[in-house]
């Protein structure tokens, strides 16, 4: 079943003059849906607020978007907990095309609240959430992750079980020198999830080097450092041929990623030993 994604890494506006990225938010998902688009995938915290206390609210007019256009739009912003404590949880959202309440996750790792405090970009104390919702849609089940959680294998084999397909996993800024371990981190999230992963990052002048990815588990089928809005087809059938096929000793022949690791390779009697709790056996 094939669908386009259109994955956008954008010139973004800093703060405090982040809520102008509303406005070219809005631009990106018009001209992505004019091109055929069912998917907009947007960076982490984009578009915004990135700091606390928060001085706008993007989700009314994303959400309204979405509706217009008659497509999903992936974005980021921040869910307010206490403007005093500047404490807040850091949030991807999934607008949909239908309207109504939009999918919600609350990034999970690492424990808070150094993280975002004090920085150059953020300045908020995150607060990190604890659940890992699945979106169900017509093209995809739809998990969402974010920025560095590509390094805790943890938060998208929690979303893969659950049945996510697709993983949008938008980060923050330049990678710097974690830029190649960041890229194999992306593509090794799709190979031992039998998922495709799709991220994308915000930039802020044009010395910054970008990384907008669409990862299979057999194959990268995209990458750009460049900003700009990419249009990716992406067809899901060999995604849900790998997830029912039983693993062989000859599967390599034909396979370019081990099939069946989401069941006939887990061992759920183990989970104790990889992690013992109080109080566990053994």
């Amino acid at each position: 079943m094939g669908f386009r994604i259109a994955v956008v890494q954008p010139m973004s506006h800093m703060p405090p003059d982040d809520e102008n990225n509303i406005r070219d938010a809005i631009q990106f998902v018009e001209q992505a849906t004019d091109q055929g688009a069912e998917f907009v995938a947007f960076p982490e915290s984009y578009p915004g607020p990135w700091r606390m206390p928060a001085t706008f609210d993007p989700n009314n007019a994303l959400i309204e978007t979405a509706k217009r256009c008659g497509v999903y739009v992936q974005y980021g912003t921040l869910e307010p907990i206490d403007s005093e404590k500047r404490t807040a949880h850091n949030l991807l959202m999934l607008a949909r095309p239908g309207g109504g309440v939009p999918g919600k996750y609350r990034r999970t790792h690492p424990p808070g609240p150094w993280i975002y405090t004090g920085g150059k970009y953020w300045d908020f104390n995150y607060t990190a959430g604890d659940e890992y919702p699945v979106f169900e849609t017509p093209q995809a089940q739809v998990g969402l992750a974010m920025c560095s959680e590509v390094y805790m294998p943890e938060v998208s084999r929690a979303l893969s079980i659950r049945g996510a397909e697709i993983i949008f996993l938008p980060a923050g800024v330049d990678k710097n020198r974690l830029w190649a371990s960041w890229r194999n981190l992306i593509w090794s999230r799709a190979i031992e999830n039998l998922a495709v992963v799709v991220t994308t990052q915000n930039l802020f002048d044009k010395s910054q080097r970008g990384l907008a990815m669409v990862a299979t588990p057999e194959e990268v089928v995209f990458e750009s450092t460049q900003e700009g809005m990419f249009l990716v087809d992406v067809d899901l059938d060999r995604i849900r041929d790998l997830r029912t096929q039983k693993d062989e000793p000859s599967s390599s022949a034909k396979n370019g990623v081990k099939a069946g690791v989401l069941n006939q390779w887990q061992r759920p009697e183990m989970y104790d030993k990889f992690l013992p709790r109080e109080g566990a056996n053994g």
